[in-house]
């Protein structure tokens, strides 16, 4: 099983002039306990359930190519990109070039969107939701178009591209991964089976996340895709001040057993998470988790 991080609180005792050095630390402190991955939430004000919408929030793909910088290892991604906040042309470039200078780490994390108060907020137009994931489609159908380097003029409901070049390609192979968010059954569970390399579910505990991935195996036998192909990741937390080692392998081997290779720990409302040494307890995690590796 594979660990992985997603930072989505900024607003740390320090002052605003401490968020950098504190982001970078943490992604290297992930980076050398062998984190497989590092993400940030594609959200401009903080959401309600974390906190108030005027605490910090970093523009994602800035804070990744940041991350990437201080990083050599771990991959990068949001989790996930909002479908309605970027031109569909322009996020493929933008996830390619943090592939390109991050030597191949980044994901195109994605769903349909939801937070209308910073839509509303920063004058972004908020479709309703057959529209929303209309969009999402179309953007899927032209990431893999101009992941195969196929510049061919693209004419969709939503989206009308004359040429969608990107060069440089990107350096993952055959492209980077595509990680869809989120746990509706009909819709989204479906683009995850024809267009993802990876879905993300919310840790509803093992019972409930096995019947999300029981819906996905149904839509991979109706479009004809293995779905031992799709990465299996679930949003989860890790509160070191309160669970032991042995709670923490015992969830996360469950979740485990039921098929998912991913676990991503997520800081919200985690006290002293932005901390020196708090990533410290990782790589014995690790060991336990994979105990033949």
């Amino acid at each position: 099983m594979k660990l992985g991080l997603q930072v989505s609180n900024f607003t740390w005792p320090d002052t605003t002039e401490g968020i950098g050095p504190t982001f970078a630390r943490i992604a290297t402190d992930a980076d050398d306990a062998g984190m497989a991955s590092l993400w940030v939430m594609d959200h401009f004000f903080q959401i309600s359930m974390v906190g108030p919408p005027e605490n910090a929030m970093l523009e994602g793909y800035t804070a990744l190519a940041y991350a990437a910088g201080v990083t050599s290892r771990i991959t990068l991604g949001t989790l996930v990109t909002g479908v309605t906040y970027r031109h569909p042309g322009l996020l493929v470039k933008t996830v390619t070039t943090l592939d390109v200078l991050s030597s191949g780490r980044a994901w195109l994390g994605i769903g349909a969107a939801w937070n209308e108060e910073e839509h509303r907020g920063l004058g972004v137009p908020y479709p309703g939701t057959s529209e929303r994931f209309e969009r999402l489609e179309e953007t899927l159908r032209l990431a893999h178009q101009m992941w195969a380097d196929d510049d061919s003029a693209f004419d969709g409901t939503h989206y009308q591209l004359e040429r969608p070049l990107n060069h440089p390609q990107a350096i993952s192979t055959p492209h980077p991964k595509i990680l869809i968010g989120g746990g509706g059954e009909k819709k989204t569970l479906r683009l995850v089976a024809q267009y993802a390399d990876a879905c993300n579910i919310f840790d509803m505990g093992p019972e409930k996340v096995k019947a999300k991935y029981d819906v996905i195996r149904g839509h991979c036998a109706d479009v004809g895709r293995d779905y031992d192909e799709i990465e299996k990741t679930v949003l989860s937390r890790a509160d070191f001040a309160t669970e032991s080692d042995d709670q923490l392998v015992e969830r996360f081997g469950a979740l485990g057993e039921i098929g998912t290779d991913h676990v991503i720990m997520g800081n919200a409302g985690i006290v002293g998470f932005e901390k020196p040494g708090y990533l410290d307890r990782v790589p014995g995690l690790l060991a336990q988790l994979n105990p033949s590796s």
